[in-house]
């Protein structure tokens, strides 16, 4: 790749917004909010119920609806991976806190975040070449490489109900702030890739799945087929269960795609 740092880019996406709309949209803002001590949330369970969660507490039941009415709640066909095991203590924990192969959702947000200045508005700062920003434990290449997955991730589902054409691409590189040249040119490029799911998904690492999961979702408004038919075929692809995807669903304050 070019010269670029994706930690850098991932932070100026998040905290621009960019790539979300929607529920979409409602979902980073809880996590924005819950990250930098905000905590609010703007729909269903928000990121404190997943924290509260992770500590013994447990989020509130909500009943499907709408797109909930696609999917009936039944088997998957591939779900090789199988990723749906485990209570939601386990799952979320797994999910903020990091598994095999995966540094953490929460961290790698939050390092992402102060990379390019911790809130809207913020200066960037300058690109760091070690981890020593990042939470314990995380070195920079994998942070890196995370961070990279993740962008693609939104950038993937930014495309469900259609290729993004170049009136929809200047309007999301124009909200990306300070950030190079090269950067620019990198979110222009996957914006204009056709959308390859076979090809993602062989590149998401094991113990990552239900973070590009979550990614995918804050780029998704939720509100067609289309859309939830790419959330569908992603949870397929990467095994996580009907089960396990309308707990996320619920505790980002989302609308499930799969029947209770």
């Amino acid at each position: 790749m070019a010269n670029i740092d994706a930690i850098k880019i991932l932070g100026s996406i998040l905290n621009s917004g960019a790539l979300s709309r929607g529920s979409g949209s409602n979902i980073l803002g809880s996590v924005i909010g819950a990250m930098t001590g905000g905590g609010q949330s703007s729909g269903g369970g928000g990121l404190g119920n997943i924290l509260g969660s992770m500590l013994g507490g447990g989020g509130s039941q909500s009943g499907g609806g709408g797109i909930g009415d696609i999917f009936g709640g039944g088997n998957q066909s591939s779900g090789q991976r199988q990723t749906g095991g485990g209570n939601i203590a386990d799952i979320l924990g797994g999910l903020m806190g990091g598994g095999a192969g995966g540094a953490g959702l929460g961290g790698l947000i939050g390092a992402a975040m102060s990379q390019f200045g911790g809130q809207r508005g913020g200066s960037p700062r300058a690109s760091f070449k070690s981890s020593d920003h990042l939470p314990q434990g995380m070195q920079y290449q994998q942070a890196t490489d995370q961070a990279t997955l993740l962008i693609r991730a939104m950038i993937n589902a930014a495309k469900a109900d259609g290729q993004v054409d170049r009136e929809e691409q200047q309007k999301i590189v124009s909200k990306l702030g300070e950030v190079t040249q090269d950067e620019l040119n990198f979110v222009r490029n996957e914006l204009a890739q056709p959308l390859d799911l076979d090809s993602f998904v062989h590149a998401i690492p094991q113990g990552m799945e239900q973070q590009v999961y979550a990614l995918s979702l804050m780029a998704i408004d939720l509100d067609s087929n289309a859309e939830a038919q790419y959330l569908h075929k992603l949870a397929q692809a990467t095994g996580i269960t009907p089960q396990v995807s309308n707990m996320l669903h619920e505790q980002f304050g989302a609308q499930p795609i799969y029947k209770a």
